[in-house]
């Protein structure tokens, strides 16, 4: 059990120390976005690239991490949707909000260096390959069945299909993640290796992403308040970090991911909400609170499940 603690606590009391430079005042909530900004923007896609560019996959199949994954967090959306809808009679567009707050993990600013610190480099190969298609998928899937919803709400006149996948297409083709996993496959699969002066600048500015993404998103949780949802959020937060996890661990065991590679699916999946939720709210202008809170709930209690998950796990 100690060995979880020095590897999960760190991470935690990162976020602390973000969160309380920002609640005492010693710095300004501002730093914190320029930080996030840094760490989305700079750091993450040098290390994602460093990472794919410099992969052994070891015949590992990727398509058995997305199974894994995405099928963990299909059952974990239709429970949240049904519960929100059914068990707190929410309309069909907090039932997408609730399965979105419930299966969307911060992969990037938490996953990333919980699985770095627990499982090392195994672990940030299966990360990445999950990543290429984590962003996509959940946004796609987010937004046509907000889209849907309004529908069948009449909130909304809904636009054209073609224009919706048109718009998440140019927002990803920008999106420094999608680049750097990009740029990662061209130089992984071109056999050319990262060295000298350029691969010590490269691997300076992956250093920062961890400890700099934790701090952020420390700083940022100040915006992130907990009013009027507490029940909602409360079983959103359940299912985020106990049923989440806990179905990718089923899938990754019955598809026969290596042990490193299931440790990663797992951890990254019982990380707290990732703050995607609060922008796909605040885009649709509705369930701001669910989100939100939902966010600080599972960050605040996500120190004690992820901890359960990285002993259980070994």
């Amino acid at each position: 059990m100690s060995d979880v603690a020095l590897n999960v606590l760190p991470v935690f009391a990162l976020i602390l120390i973000g969160w309380l430079l920002v609640r005492t005042g010693y710095l300004r909530e501002e730093l914190g976005e320029g930080l996030g900004e840094f760490v989305f923007r700079v750091a993450v896609p040098l290390l994602l690239f460093r990472t794919i560019a410099e992969a052994e996959f070891a015949g590992e199949a990727p398509w058995r991490i997305w199974v894994a994954y995405f099928g963990g967090v299909a059952v974990t959306w239709t429970v949240a949707h049904l519960i929100a809808t059914i068990g707190f009679k929410r309309d069909r567009r907090i039932g997408v909000l609730a399965g979105v707050s419930a299966g969307f993990a911060n992969t990037v600013f938490i996953g990333l260096p919980l699985v770095a610190r627990v499982v090392g480099q195994d672990g940030l190969v299966a990360i990445s390959v999950l990543l290429s298609v984590h962003l996509p998928t959940m946004m796609i899937a987010g937004t046509i069945l907000m889209e849907r919803a309004e529908r069948k709400e009449g909130t909304r006149e809904p636009q054209s299909f073609a224009s919706l996948l048109l718009g998440i297409g140019k927002s990803l083709v920008r999106n420094p993640l999608v680049i750097g996993l990009a740029l990662g496959a061209v130089f992984h699969i071109a056999g050319i290796p990262l060295v000298g002066p350029v691969k010590i600048v490269v691997d300076q500015i992956a250093a920062m992403a961890a400890p700099a993404a934790l701090v952020s998103i420390g700083m940022a949780l100040n915006k992130y308040k907990v009013g009027g949802n507490a029940g909602i959020a409360l079983a959103m937060t359940g299912l985020k970090l106990v049923m989440l996890p806990g179905c990718v661990y089923i899938a990754c065991r019955l598809l026969g991911l290596s042990p490193e590679w299931t440790a990663a699916m797992v951890l990254t999946s019982s990380v707290p909400t990732g703050v995607n939720a609060w922008l796909l709210a605040n885009h649709f202008g509705v369930g701001h609170g669910l989100a939100s809170s939902t966010i600080t709930i599972t960050t605040a209690l996500g120190v004690f499940t992820v901890s359960f998950w990285a002993w259980l796990l070994g």
